[in-house]
């Protein structure tokens, strides 16, 4: 087997036909920039969340959920929450039977609930152990197992006014603006929006919100040396006092220590 490359895009994965590793560690921003893997792709989350883009949709990963990407199909982790977990790839000629993905060319998104989630979680622990071991038998029989479990054309349906908020809350291209700025880009009543969000995702179009202002904040202290009233504004709160106050509140420290701390 060959070593564990991680989601990058400048590791050369055409002679890789499996690898896996748990989620757990984090990008430090909360957000892996696009990628396109030659290998079939594959999140299941145990714990927290991940939020993937790609294909066109936003796919929200809470505990039990899988997402399976399609070889050379771009995505892009845009928030990533206390995730544990794992992720990793397969090429089909890891699989004794690969007809349930030869044709496989959307994500598929599926949940597993109570004792098959537990089931799941404790056959990717196996997976993730046999590989470490490079024990190559039990590691393809195992993932052969898993994608028998896999029910392919059930994926969740996220409503579509859900799915446009989600993609353009986090779109580093837009201005992060409030319920009343996503209702009326979308057409609908702020009512409805804060409804359909809170059914689908359990969180609150608020919440949401924050967390992309957090996910934007930490990349612009990490990757420039923007003033942070600047990073303030970037965000939508032009009140340098408010945003540091936001964001020790969720980080436990201020942008200044962030700054120092991810910059060395």
């Amino acid at each position: 087997m060959q070593p564990k490359p991680h989601f990058d895009s400048r590791i050369d994965l055409t002679k890789c036909r499996f690898y896996i590793r748990r989620l757990g560690k984090g990008t430090g921003t909360d957000e892996v920039p696009e990628a396109r893997l030659p290998l079939i792709g594959f999140i299941y989350v145990t714990l927290g969340e991940v939020l993937v883009e790609t294909d066109g949709n936003t796919y929200l990963c809470q505990p039990g959920h899988v997402l399976i990407i399609p070889s050379e199909c771009p995505f892009t982790i845009r928030y990533f929450n206390n995730a544990q977990g794992y992720t990793g790839a397969f090429s089909l000629s890891s699989l004794t039977d690969s007809k349930p993905l030869r044709y496989m060319t959307a994500p598929l998104h599926q949940a597993f609930w109570f004792d098959e989630g537990v089931f799941m979680a404790e056959l990717f622990n196996m997976i993730q152990i046999s590989f470490d071991k490079g024990d190559e038998v039990f590691t393809e029989k195992a993932l052969d197992l898993f994608v028998s479990r896999l029910k392919t054309g059930q994926s969740p349906v996220v409503p579509q006014a859900v799915n446009t908020f989600l993609e353009s809350v986090f779109d580093p291209g837009r201005t992060i603006g409030n319920l009343t700025d996503y209702a009326q880009a979308a057409g609908i009543s702020e009512n409805y929006l804060s409804r359909q969000v809170k059914q689908s995702t359990g969180h609150s179009v608020g919440n949401w919100i924050d967390n992309a202002r957090l996910v934007r904040a930490k990349r612009l202290l990490a990757d420039t040396s923007l003033p942070i009233i600047e990073v303030a504004t970037a965000v939508g709160l032009e009140d340098q006092s408010y945003f540091a106050r936001f964001f020790k509140r969720e980080t436990g420290q201020t942008p200044s220590e962030f700054r120092k701390a991810m910059q060395g």
